[in-house]
């Protein structure tokens, strides 16, 4: 359930980033685009280690 957690808050910077580039906010739009960034990564990164984890121990992932 995490990993889905900071996907979607990935996903919601990344939409605020998309509306606030839209409507000129520069600012705003480049640390919501920087935030979505971090988050992407992290939840990348916990996603292959619980992929390695779960080879490790021989169970599969729920897809």
């Amino acid at each position: 359930m995490e990993d889905r957690a900071m996907l979607s808050w990935a996903l919601t910077f990344f939409v605020i980033a998309i509306v606030a580039a839209l409507f000129g906010f520069g600012g705003i739009a480049g640390a919501a685009s920087g935030i979505a960034q971090i988050l992407f990564v992290v939840f990348l990164v916990l996603f292959v280690i619980s992929l390695i984890a779960g080879a490790i121990r021989g169970k599969t992932p729920p897809l």
